[in-house]
């Protein structure tokens, strides 16, 4: 009786600390971080936790958490910086503009958002890539509404899917997922959401026909003919930096994680490999694809201007790692308190896939609040402990919690407004059409997909 008492009193304290954490994001001035800290202590001390080891086990999953991945989260965000001001991006839509379809820039502008969104925040992304958009839908004839979609599909896809982007990586620490094995899974995960994707948003641009004006600013709207549509020209622009050197930072790190992760798994152990995997380690990776940044693409840009825009990275990469730690220390209570445990022997009672438990989570949570990065994050945190003594596969899991937070974007986000608002849609049904039903696609579409996989590989 004692045992369930205890288990009970576990359950209760958990329940109250998720709802207490919803409603201060929601209905408070409190910022997510030091809600997470709030709920975190709660749980413990409802749980019956001493008061001493609750603030233990906060500090020490804040702590544990952030140095796993918390540089990795800095200089990848500072990278990111670089490859927005220095044209790189725009080098790489050119480049899949040129070897992929010049018929279909759509597809050009999907792989240029899933390559460019690995290491620069999808908000970021578009509001450098969408003029682009726009240009190929003058240049094409094709709706913006096609063109505008795809691009966000790609950013969003490897925003969610792939480290180093902040989500997925303080997902993989949360868990403790390897980092290589992560990047290989969210690469290969990522292709059917932007295939899925990219096909809905063709199909919806002939329904919502929307070009940019023939002369000046605005929009014309017209029922879509196939005759519109043609080839687009590619302009090179010499001022931009070369192909290699705006792919390298993103490519070299990916390769080295990857290197790493290889020769890790079959044991390698002469000095070249033992070096090689030195290298790809992700803090080190990350650093060297940086100084590719810094002195490659960075080259002609001065040196105070660059530092304040490493700066600027520094700040936006903050507020994430303290989220990220603070999701670690909401972990470390639950799984200190035992309901970890508790829930775990309840999970492998029930009919639900364990596997299934942080994408429902990160799914309630984004439909709640909004924030796909704080909906994965919480889920991950939440169901760290759970699903450890289940022997669910940690990248698994941490996909899970990533594939989850996809679930209709809406008004609560932030992104859902970058997209719409820079082409030019202002119908509310057009704006869910375009945005909400394509993420809504992804989460179908990565679910379907994880659970494929994971009953083969988990």
């Amino acid at each position: 009786m004692g045992t369930a008492v205890s288990g009970s009193q576990m359950l209760i304290a958990l329940v109250i600390g998720i709802i207490v954490l919803v409603l201060l994001i929601l209905k408070t001035r409190i910022h997510a971080f030091p809600a997470m800290i709030i709920a975190a202590a709660l749980i413990g001390l409802i749980g019956g936790m001493d008061p001493v080891d609750v603030s233990s086990a906060i500090t020490g999953g804040f702590g544990s958490t952030l140095g796993s991945i918390g540089i990795v989260i800095g200089f990848g965000v500072m990278m990111g910086r670089i490859l927005e001001i220095s044209g790189a991006a725009e080098r790489m839509a050119t480049f899949f503009l040129k070897h992929l379809s010049r018929k279909h820039p759509e597809w050009a502008l999907a792989a240029t958002g899933y390559v460019v969104s690995i290491p620069i925040f999808c908000d970021s992304g578009y509001v450098i890539l969408s003029p682009l958009a726009k240009a190929m839908s003058r240049q094409s004839g094709k709706s913006v509404v096609t063109l505008g979609a795809s691009l966000a599909v790609g950013l969003v896809a490897t925003h969610h899917l792939v480290p180093p982007t902040p989500g997925p990586l303080g997902t993989a620490g949360i868990f403790g997922a390897d980092i290589g094995k992560m990047i290989l899974w969210g690469i290969v995960f990522a292709i059917p959401v932007v295939v899925v994707g990219v096909t809905y948003a063709t199909w919806l641009g002939k329904k919502i026909y929307q070009v940019p004006a023939a002369e000046g600013e605005g929009w014309e709207h017209k029922e879509w003919k196939p005759e519109y549509e043609q080839a687009v020209e590619v302009a090179e622009r010499p001022d931009l930096p070369g192909t290699a050197l705006s792919f390298a930072p993103i490519v070299v790190p990916i390769l080295l994680i990857l290197c790493n992760t290889v020769l890790s798994a079959v044991g390698a152990s002469g000095f070249l490999a033992r070096f090689v995997i030195f290298l790809g380690q992700p803090i080190i990776a990350v650093l060297i694809g940086l100084l590719i940044a810094l002195y490659g693409l960075g080259a002609k840009i001065t040196r105070p201007d660059i530092l304040k825009e490493l700066e600027k990275g520094v700040q936006a990469a903050g507020i994430i790692m303290l989220v990220t730690g603070a999701g670690g220390a909401l972990g470390q209570v639950i799984r200190a308190s035992g309901a970890g445990d508790y829930l775990a022997q309840a999970l492998a009672g029930s009919a639900m896939p364990a596997i299934l438990l942080p994408f429902v989570i990160a799914t309630a949570l984004r439909l709640i609040q909004g924030s796909g990065t704080v909906a994965m994050l919480t889920a991950a945190s939440i169901t760290a402990p759970i699903l450890g003594p289940l022997g669910v596969d940690p990248v698994f899991a941490a996909m899970s919690a990533s594939m989850g937070a996809f679930v209709f974007s809406y008004f609560n986000d932030s992104f859902f407004w970058v997209v719409n608002r820079l082409i030019g849609i202002e119908d509310v049904k057009d704006q869910i059409r375009v945005w909400s039903v394509p993420t809504t696609l992804a989460w179908v579409t990565s679910g379907i997909c994880l659970i494929i996989v994971n009953a083969i590989f988990g």
